[in-house]
């Protein structure tokens, strides 16, 4: 029968007294300033110092390069184990996902708000085309267009009300549905 030896504590202690320090900010370093994945593997190349006492008898005079050379293969291995392992993902980051059907939602609605600009008149589009898909304000509308600030006004006014009749489930009181049909319009305009 195979008899287990260890390294005794008071031996374990003296090594961890002495090359403790150093093997924690090597392996620091290794893991990119992550004081915590240090420490435990640190921890693991000590217990691996007192599962093996044979490597106190190695030729050389210091501990330090079998310890360091033991903390750098478990701090590869541990990166490795990592990246092959895929991430874990929480309920809030599921909860914050955007739902696939969103994405196709937001395409009907900007298909429908195309296909709507498309039944104005060349003169009412023109102006939602400059406030509304180009970020423009009335005075820089009626600048671009050459028409009068209350003519822009007007013809916003009137072409909206045409938009309201003609596109499903729009409501004007809900500011953030218009904000984002305009969101969704201005990405599919021209």
């Amino acid at each position: 029968m195979k008899t287990t030896t260890t390294t005794d504590e008071r031996t374990l202690a003296a090594l961890q007294r002495e090359h403790g320090p150093a093997l924690f900010h090597f392996l620091l370093g290794l893991t990119f300033g992550d004081r915590q994945r240090a420490e435990d593997l640190v921890q693991e190349t000590l217990v691996r110092a007192w599962q093996h006492p044979e490597a106190f008898d190695a030729p050389y005079d210091s501990m330090r390069p079998w310890l360091f050379t033991v903390g750098r293969r478990l701090a590869i291995d541990a990166r490795r184990s990592r990246l092959a392992r895929p991430v874990e993902v929480s309920d809030t980051v599921l909860e914050s996902t955007p739902d696939a059907l969103d994405t196709a939602d937001r395409a009907v609605r900007a298909l429908d708000v195309r296909e709507a600009v498309r039944t104005l008149s060349p003169e009412h589009r023109a102006v939602l085309v400059q406030i509304y898909f180009r970020g423009l304000s009335v005075g820089e509308t009626a600048a671009a267009l050459g028409i009068p600030a209350g003519t822009v006004k007007s013809r916003s006014y009137y072409a909206l009300r045409v938009l309201a009749r003609t596109l499903p489930g729009y409501s004007r009181r809900s500011s953030a549905r218009s904000s984002a049909s305009r969101a969704d319009a201005s990405a599919t305009s021209t």
